[in-house]
């Protein structure tokens, strides 16, 4: 299940309203660094554009390949655990702006963690440590540490015990 803060809005749709949320400055500065970090080939370089200017807790040795998006208004609510990789072009988001409401959630990506491709990872999700994400999912919910999921919408492909029995196999071929 999604941890989120739920905020209740009037009158125009929220995202009508989204500089009475977040500053309009704030949104341009972090605009400004996203796309300049989503096209640096240079991993620490990037590392540090997050770390620094966004206020992301970023861990050691982990990678954001090319075009990698975070979110634009909420960023410092994004934490990656050391020696990840946040695949091509995917988008993690901490906000939804929706017609009655919007809603923040943090993102908490573990230790160890592969998203692969074109993922997409909603609000108030935690992957836990080890776990795998195939290319082009939907993460809408928590995903249990060394579970690999796929899929939209996202199902469990192999369990934590699967892909250790998985690979238990393997070294013995």
């Amino acid at each position: 299940m999604r941890k989120l803060e739920h905020y209740k809005v009037h009158d125009e749709n929220a995202l009508w309203n989204m500089y009475k949320t977040v500053s309009f400055w704030k949104v341009v500065k972090n605009f400004i660094v996203i796309q300049l970090a989503r096209y640096i080939p240079f991993l620490k370089v990037k590392n540090w554009l997050y770390r620094t200017f966004l206020r992301m807790n970023i861990g050691e040795k982990t990678s954001f390949a090319l075009m990698a998006m975070v979110d634009v208004m909420f960023p410092e609510r994004i934490s990656v655990g050391r020696n990840s990789i946040i695949g091509y072009n995917t988008t993690i988001l901490t906000h939804e702006y929706l017609i009655k409401e919007y809603r923040l959630g943090d993102v908490e990506i573990g230790s160890e963690v592969m998203i692969g491709a074109n993922t997409t990872i909603l609000p108030g999700v935690k992957i836990g440590d080890g776990a795998i994400v195939a290319a082009g999912t939907v993460v809408h919910r928590n995903v249990a540490p060394g579970t690999f999921v796929g899929g939209n919408p996202m199902n469990v492909i192999y369990s934590k015990e699967e892909m250790e029995n998985r690979d238990k196999n393997k070294d013995l071929s």
